[in-house]
């Protein structure tokens, strides 16, 4: 196992940062990321001010499923038989994958508008809470009980994880809840995509400075893939 991942272990097992770079040729996109057990109103404003892109949450198969919480693109499917212009507006061209993750958006019922720092870290660290828990309920129980403590639409994303995880996408969706896997943590990750102060994506040079003053490791897709099949493959 490389150094580098042994570093980005050792620091979401405490709650830290760490930074994920996805792979040349995809997305070439290094992600800021947190374990979501340990977001708070100061992590969701760093990840707002230090990465600038979407804050979103991955699910692990095993939570979306007992859910029956859909894809979005499932529910826009769905919903297009009523609503045309989603059918014409379907995203079967995305240059660097096949689908999109993106499933509800949701707020906290605690919450007041939802966006807000404080708001954001409410609505993450109760559902990483509540979705630990839910293991040792029944499906219909989960529902209920995810239901009665979350509202959509919201402010965070909630991402799905495709099952096979990395042996099926290379996504930071993936990539971020195998890692927490490795960990040995409930796997969802609070990610948000970094951005440069010229508009595009940051490079990965530039991630690896901003870890360097910040002392915040990077880990390259490939070494999880890689730790991954070694354990599980």
């Amino acid at each position: 196992m490389k150094e580098s991942l042994v570093n980005a272990l050792d620091s979401i097992k405490e709650g830290k940062f760490v930074m994920v770079y996805d792979a040349d040729g995809r997305e070439e996109e290094t992600d800021l990321v947190v374990p979501s057990f340990s977001v708070t109103p100061d992590k969701v404003r760093q990840l707002r001010q230090d990465a600038g892109g979407l804050i979103c949450v991955t699910v692990p198969p095993e939570t979306w499923k007992k859910l029956g919480q859909p894809y979005l693109q499932e529910v826009y499917k769905y919903a297009s038989r009523k609503y045309p212009l989603l059918s014409a507006m379907k995203a079967d061209d995305i240059p660097y994958d096949e689908i999109s993750t993106f499933s509800l958006s949701v707020n906290h019922r605690d919450t007041f508008t939802g966006i807000s720092d404080n708001d954001r870290a409410l609505t993450i660290s109760r559902f990483a809470k509540l979705a630990e828990d839910m293991r040792k309920l029944s499906s219909e129980d989960a529902m209920d009980k995810f239901g009665k403590k979350f509202r959509t639409p919201g402010h965070v994303f909630l991402l799905n994880a495709t099952e096979g995880l990395v042996s099926e996408r290379m996504g930071h969706t993936e990539l971020t809840t195998a890692l927490l896997t490795l960990a040995d943590i409930y796997p969802s990750m609070t990610i948000c995509e970094m951005l440069s102060s010229n508009g595009n994506s940051l490079t990965e040079q530039e991630a690896k400075t901003y870890g360097e003053r910040m002392n915040i490791p990077l880990v390259e897709g490939g070494d999880i893939i890689d730790a991954w099949e070694e354990k599980y493959g």
